[in-house]
């Protein structure tokens, strides 16, 4: 197997390609700052996951940017801290300003040239707009849980991704789909036969962050600690 053998990219965005653990962090600032006991960061994150991942099965068709809201809230709820809605609601309005990761405008910008890039994100399109002015690229389709429904890992988003492919001329073994998070795209990237690329984002850190814990690990095609490593990749491919 190849990079150079396949036709399009598929992206999951927060945690991939935004920054989004640095961007929480600092989003939650105003309610972490006034705990009266430190927590480490992945602790935050962790919580997080946990409230953010039940939320999403709760209620599925909720905007990501509302459900953020309520994930606010609950923290607040487990933390003992009074927090008002307007709090709650402004975070959920921080997505878009969560930080690209460095590397990732320019490596869109090189794959751009060999491959249709293709964005399936549990987040809404409000949110993502934010963010892909981030990004710098244009994506050939953007497919987000406000479009579908439902959160992954939901089988019903990577069906949405495959039928959707479909109509852009790719086929499901054209199809690269390019990751962080093991629980929300491996797992069911597995499951649905799609070849899968690992952005292992948190090389150097214990745990999963702000992702469940998948379990038994998914099994993946391809590992790279960065989207600037899957480029350089792409590019010996090339010469290869």
């Amino acid at each position: 197997m190849r990079l150079t053998g396949f036709k399009a990219l598929t992206f999951d965005c927060y945690g991939t390609l935004i920054d989004w653990e640095s961007g929480m962090i600092e989003a939650l600032k105003p309610l972490t700052g006034k705990l009266g006991r430190a927590l480490s960061r992945n602790e935050i994150l962790e919580a997080h996951a946990r409230h953010e991942s039940a939320q999403q099965l709760q209620t599925p068709a909720k905007l990501y940017r509302d459900l953020l809201a309520i994930v606010y809230r609950r923290l607040a709820e487990e933390w003992g801290i009074a927090a008002s809605w307007s709090e709650c609601v402004a975070y959920g309005r921080s997505v878009g300003s969560w930080p690209a990761f460095t590397d990732s405008p320019g490596a869109l910008q090189y794959l751009k040239r060999h491959y249709k890039l293709v964005i399936l994100s549990n987040t809404d399109n409000e949110s993502f707009a934010g963010s892909n002015e981030r990004l710098q690229v244009r994506f050939d389709a953007v497919y987000t849980a406000e479009d579908i429904g439902s959160y992954k890992p939901s089988d019903r988003n990577f069906e949405y991704l495959l039928e959707n492919m479909e109509s852009l001329g790719i086929r499901k073994h054209e199809i690269l789909h390019v990751a962080e998070s093991m629980f929300h795209d491996h797992a069911p990237a597995n499951k649905h036969g799609l070849a899968n690329c690992w952005i292992y984002r948190r090389y150097d850190q214990e745990g999963f962050g702000a992702t469940i814990n998948p379990g038994k690990m998914p099994r993946y095609d391809f590992r790279f600690n960065s989207m600037a490593d899957l480029a350089k990749a792409h590019q010996e491919d090339l010469r290869s």
